[in-house]
């Protein structure tokens, strides 16, 4: 080393991270993304080839999209499920390829709820009726996401442990998959959310108006799924951390759900916004989310992931470096460059391994994997 200059440091958005007994090997995550893209629930080769390039481009973890625990729990036809055992063959071979890449591999367990049975993005997104192949979606109370959208039909108190119990079965088709992480999506406007918001849930027995009855499907799912999902297994929560709108869920609730969520076994909160409302005023900018994550994770001492147009190797390093959060998760920047990881690897000076395959395009230097 020259005289006068200082052993670089390693990056801390490089650092290893340990939940229970998987080590993510840095803190770089590909955020769970709709494909539209499966038949009957089944994976398909689209979401092998997806996937498995974010594995090969160096993620830490790669999430599926919103998997359905119910064929009624779908945004659309075309989403992937989870919800009967024919599903976890397709699925494991994603799994599997995911490791063999040293990534960690993530599904996300969703419900719809009122926005359900929608057409694909590219076909118009618009809600689909009966006759167009949708059905008649559930919901916490009966009031419609838009004019458009059917209105849902009220969940009775059976029906949502009936509800709890397929995110635990498919948490079971998950292990059997392979898979190692387990999120829960409660954000974005689907069910789960639907409970935690004012805006959306109007009931009035133990699921409904105090804060502690609105997150009680949420708290209830999380024990069901941890009773069956293995100890040395991290648990995520995906949540909307604000509706963006002052009646609604805020971040000060997102606060106390992370304290409570710490005692059901969950091991981070994944923080994102809005989704539940059409339309809100958002102060969208670069990294617009992040705030909510640093406050969750300081005030609540939950793990906290960030995500939201977070866009650079020096932004993630950043948020990782001032404590803002434990990990990035990255959608759109994955989609525009899959390779996101070993592009921030080589910005930051860091000798991430690169796929053997690909060592001709490498950095000098670089290791193999």
């Amino acid at each position: 080393m020259a005289a006068g200059h200082a052993a670089q440091s390693t990056p801390h958005l490089f650092d290893e991270l340990k939940i229970r007994d998987v080590a993510f090997p840095h803190r770089i995550a590909v955020s769970p993304m709709c494909q539209y893209s499966a038949v009957d629930g089944h994976a398909t080769d689209w979401h092998l080839v997806h996937l498995g390039s974010r594995a090969v481009g160096g993620a830490a973890l790669v999430f599926t999209e919103a998997t359905a625990v119910t064929a009624e729990g779908r945004i659309s036809p075309q989403d992937l499920g989870i919800w009967k055992d024919d599903h976890i063959d397709p699925l494991s071979r994603v799994a599997r390829f995911l490791h063999s890449y040293g990534s960690v591999s993530g599904i996300q367990l969703a419900h719809a709820g009122r926005k359900a049975g929608t057409a694909a993005p590219w076909n118009g997104g618009h809600p689909l009726g009966l006759s167009e192949g949708g059905w008649t979606p559930v919901g916490p109370s009966p009031l419609p996401f838009t004019e458009r959208h059917q209105t849902p039909r009220e969940l009775s108190p059976e029906e949502i442990c009936v509800v709890g119990h397929a995110f635990a079965e498919a948490a079971q088709r998950a292990l059997a998959a392979g898979f190692q992480v387990v999120e829960i999506h409660a954000a974005h406007g689907y069910l789960l959310q639907e409970f935690l918001s004012p805006l959306s849930n109007r009931r009035t027995d133990r699921y409904g108006g105090s804060f502690d009855n609105r997150i009680r499907i949420l708290c209830e799912v999380a024990a069901e799924i941890r009773k069956v999902w293995p100890e040395r297994l991290p648990l995520f929560v995906r949540i909307s951390a604000t509706d963006w709108d002052d009646k609604g869920w805020t971040v000060d609730e997102s606060v106390e759900l992370a304290r409570r969520l710490s005692g059901q076994g969950v091991d981070l909160v994944d923080c994102s916004a809005g989704g539940n409302i059409p339309n809100p005023t958002v102060p969208f900018g670069s990294g617009y989310q992040t705030a909510m994550a640093a406050r969750i994770r300081a005030e609540s001492g939950m793990r906290t992931a960030a995500v939201g147009s977070i866009t650079s190797p020096a932004q993630c390093e950043h948020i990782i470096n001032t404590g803002q959060a434990d990990m990035v998760l990255l959608a759109r920047e994955m989609l525009r460059d899959p390779y996101f990881a070993l592009r921030a690897a080589r910005e930051l000076g860091y000798p991430l391994a690169w796929p053997r395959q690909y060592m001709r395009g490498a950095p000098k230097d670089s290791p193999a994997r």
